[in-house]
């Protein structure tokens, strides 16, 4: 009779069984994981990282031309394997210098843009810049303007009590009731248009 085991596990995963696990398609947490458990395993080797992306290039030439074709019209058909050979190489180096053509066109046209759109930003950078400076100056005379105003109002106000101490002494020199017509009828004008009223 057989050992009664788990029925809940599978075949391929019971230690018993001698088939190798199935294989499964990875998740891209997996594979991460997997990847970085492999490279923990020995942590003392080197790791390559890739620079980037590999540029295609051609075998150089051979430098000795073993069977070098004629242009001769009877070549057999033992040649023509050799002859599509060729052309492909030389195809393929052709497209080669299309692609780096190509390429050198399509890195001009992109810093070309870039300074462009550099420029473009330096102009509308500049034009704020000077919107804000005048609306700056513009804040700065107005209160420069209050300012003085207010300083012409603080000496008018204090011309008026100049002028009102003066009467109250005169009108305290002059006896009492002559003072008190006085500080009755005190009305001083400014440059301003300020009437001041004094009523005790």
């Amino acid at each position: 009779m057989s050992e009664p085991g788990p029925a809940s596990i599978p075949t391929s995963a019971d230690p018993r069984s001698k088939r190798p696990t199935k294989r499964r398609a990875l998740s891209p947490t997996s594979a991460q994981a997997s990847a970085v458990t492999h490279l923990f395993t020995n942590p003392e080797r080197d790791i390559k990282i890739p620079t980037g992306a590999r540029q295609k290039t051609l075998a150089p030439p051979p430098e000795i031309v073993a069977n070098v074709q004629g242009s001769s019209a009877g070549a057999g058909s033992g040649e023509f394997h050799v002859y599509k050979a060729s052309r492909r190489r030389e195809y393929e180096r052709l497209r080669l210098m299309d692609e780096q053509v190509r390429q050198e066109e399509e890195k001009r046209e992109f810093e070309r843009k870039m300074e462009e759109l550099k420029k473009k930003d330096e102009e509308k950078t500049n034009k704020n810049r000077k919107r804000r400076m005048k609306k700056k100056e513009k804040a700065n005379a107005v209160k420069a303007d209050n300012d003085k105003q207010m300083m012409d109002v603080d000496k008018i106000q204090d011309a008026n009590d100049k002028a009102i101490s003066a009467a109250n002494q005169e009108s305290a020199n002059n006896g009492d009731a002559a003072g008190d017509d006085l500080e009755n009828a005190v009305e001083v004008k400014d440059e301003g248009g300020i009437v001041i009223h004094d009523d005790d």
